[in-house]
Formats: C-alpha cells, sequence, structure tokens
C-alpha cells in the first residue's frame, strides 16, 4: 500500500507465504537494535532501512519491481550508506530505526481498506500526516502508531463533520496550490499554521463556558462517553475533534476577504489597536461555528494567530509595524520575530498579489515618529 513502511510490508510478505515476520528477520543482520517503548513494548512505527542486497532479496519474495517499491515504500533506499561495510560480508543486513526519524509522521492503516487491497484484515502501518488521517469510505481516523498502548483508530459516524471535513481540505488544497505555492509556502505549511492556532484554543476551551461542540465530539469518539478516561481521550482523540476548525482556520488564512478585514481592522496601514468586535475576529468565529469566540480570541495575549496576524499585516503595510492587539504592538515579519508561522503569512499575503503602497501607512514616517 502505497505509503506504507517498510517494516509493515515486510510482515505482510512473510504472512503470505504463512511465516512468522521475526522468523523472516531472523535470518538477516542487523546494524541495530528494534525500537520499544519504556515499558519494554515493541513500536509500533519502527522502520528498517535495507541495503541493497536486502532490497534484492524482498523484491524476490514478493515478485514486485524494485522500482515499484521506491515509489509504494517512502523509506525505500534511504541511508543505505549507514548499513554499508556492516556485519558479514555477502550477508544481507540492514538498521532499525523509528519512522517518525525517516521520513515524517507514522499512523495507523485502515485495516477494512487493507482487507480490500489484500484479502484479509491485516495491521498496516504507514506515514500519514495530520491532514492524511481520515478514511473516508469507512468513517475512521488514524491514530499515531508511535504511542503505547493506544488504539488503531477512532470510529467517526457519530461525528460526520470530520469526515466531510476531509473531502473539505482537498479543495484547500487546490486554493493553497494555486495561491501560496506561488509564494514559496506549500498547504503542508498552511495546515501547520492552523493545526497550531487551533491546539492553543484546545487548550483553553476547558474554561470556555459556552463551548458545546468539542466535548460532543469528544464522547462520540471515545464511543458514547469518555467517562472517568475523560483527560486520556481528550489527549487521545485532539486531532480527530479539532479537524474540521483546523481545515476552516486554514481556509481563513487563505481567504482573501479575510484578509481584507484584518487590514481594515488593523487600520488600514494607521496605526489602530486591532478592536475585539471586530470583522475579522467576528468572520473567523462564526467559520468554525461559534459566533461568541470572536471576543474570546482577541483576548489572547500572544500564540501562533497573533503572529500571524501581526506577520501578515506587517508585510501588506511593508515598514513591518505589524498590527496593535490590546494596545500592544504586535511585531511583523519585517522584524524577524514571527518564526514560521510570520513566514508562511506573509508567503499567503504575497500569493493573493495585493499590498499596499509604500506610502500608504508612511514607512518612513513609521520609523521616524515611532507611530507604531
Amino acid at each position: 500500500m502505497r505509503g506504507e513502511t517498510t517494516w509493515s510490508f515486510v510482515g505482510r510478505v512473510a504472512g503470505c507465504y504463512g511465516l512468522d515476520v521475526d522468523a523472516l528477520a531472523g535470518r538477516w543482520q542487523w546494524v541495530t537494535y528494534r525500537p520499544r517503548h519504556g515499558s519494554g513494548a515493541r513500536r509500533a512505527d519502527a522502520e528498517v532501512i535495507l541495503d541493497t542486497a536486502r532490497q534484492r532479496t524482498l523484491a524476490r519474495l514478493c515478485r514486485v519491481e524494485e522500482g515499484v517499491l521506491a515509489r509504494a515504500l517512502p523509506s525505500w533506499g534511504r541511508e543505505e550508506d549507514e548499513v554499508a561495510g556492516w556485519g558479514t560480508a555477502g550477508m544481507p543486513q540492514g538498521m532499525w530505526r523509528v519512522g517518525g526519524a525517516v521520513v515524517g509522521p507514522v499512523a495507523f492503516g485502515c485495516r477494512l481498506c487493507a482487507a480490500r487491497r489484500t484479502g484479509g484484515p491485516v495491521r498496516v502501518v504507514r506515514y500519514a500526516a495530520r491532514w492524511e488521517r481520515v478514511c473516508v469510505r469507512h468513517a475512521r481516523w488514524s491514530l499515531d502508531a508511535d504511542a503505547d498502548g493506544v488504539p488503531e483508530h477512532l470510529d467517526l459516524r457519530e461525528v460526520p463533520e470530520v469526515v466531510e471535513a476531509q473531502r473539505w481540505w482537498a479543495g484547500v488544497v487546490r486554493r493553497a496550490v494555486r495561491r501560496a505555492v506561488r509564494a514559496g509556502v506549500d498547504p503542508g505549511e498552511v495546515f501547520g499554521v492552523a493545526w497550531a492556532v487551533v491546539c492553543r484554543w484546545w487548550e483553553s476551551a476547558l474554561s470556555w463556558e459556552r463551548e458545546e461542540i468539542w466535548p460532543r465530539r469528544l464522547h462520540a469518539v471515545a464511543g458514547g462517553d469518555a467517562g472517568g478516561d475523560f483527560l486520556w481521550w481528550r489527549v487521545v482523540g485532539r486531532d480527530a475533534v479539532v479537524f474540521p476548525e483546523v481545515v476552516a482556520v486554514a481556509d481563513a488564512l487563505l481567504d482573501p476577504v479575510m484578509a481584507e478585514r484584518l487590514w481594515r481592522d488593523g487600520g488600514a496601514g494607521w496605526p489602530r489597536t486591532l478592536p475585539s468586535d471586530g470583522a475579522f475576529y467576528r468572520e473567523l468565529g462564526e467559520r468554525v461555528g461559534r459566533p461568541w469566540l470572536g471576543p474570546v480570541i482577541a483576548a489572547e495575549d500572544g500564540g501562533p494567530l497573533i503572529a500571524w496576524m501581526g506577520a501578515a499585516t506587517a508585510w501588506r503595510c511593508g515598514c513591518g509595524c505589524g498590527v496593535r492587539v490590546g494596545g500592544r504592538p504586535v511585531a511583523g515579519a519585517a522584524g524577524g520575530s514571527t518564526g514560521d508561522h510570520g513566514r508562511a503569512a506573509a508567503g499567503l499575503w504575497a500569493g493573493s498579489g495585493r499590498r499596499a503602497a509604500r506610502g500608504r501607512c508612511g514607512a518612513r514616517r513609521c520609523r521616524r515618529r515611532n507611530a507604531c
């Protein structure tokens, strides 16, 4: 299956021959030990780096060309220099690694999808970013494979909005490709900014008296009632529960209408404190299904959303003055204090192709009079 870890694929090949995967692995020489959790349990996200001889052996066993395997398995052919020259000459060898350190985030695959492809409900472990976790066909959310003692998936049948958000994300990606990539910002960075914003909200949501959506979703993915394990489920189910809001925020960050509202709320280039009841905050709250949320997030002190707003306004302004939140100026991208979020913000605004004339906010006047 595309995106599968090589070790997961080795396990499926061994199963086709009626072999135990450990018995098959015992015929090869390993440079390092298999990764384990602190409890001693074997890690599901374990990965193997194979030398050329072992790659040929595996290709012969599964009767698939090496080129096909290289396209399907992200770790295929990586870091061969690390295993070359070790062990007994002529004996296939490889190196154990943690999957996240080789390619990226590792998650469990959908067993039902695997059964359709392979004829049996086998476990599959694959590389998957957070925006690739929903199985739309079977309404399942794939969980990270790097944790000890967690289930492989969450049932999304009672929260169809999470499945719908996966379809919505495809449209967001298309818009990101048209606008953001031209400015050097890929869809993954857009998602990263949105995910950071919503996860900050998630940490504050326990104190939101009017919040009803996330608790309902969390109990649904926990099987109906999180009960006494509420805090555990709050950690395990977070990414699935907040996914619709993450997609909504990502869509908003790419929307020129939202950019224009932020620009006007911030004074359109003239120094002004960003109002808590401004059009930008109000629209953002409505887009995530919480009309009351605008003043709540406006009261936040710092965070990725404020950083993005400051960087976006600074790019549009052209002088790096940023915006004022609660009477305090927020440094913009020109000041270099917003990090990755600021770079992504500047890139998104650059992709929109709209920027104020340099004299609109008075760049020289800003610096000379310290107006901003």
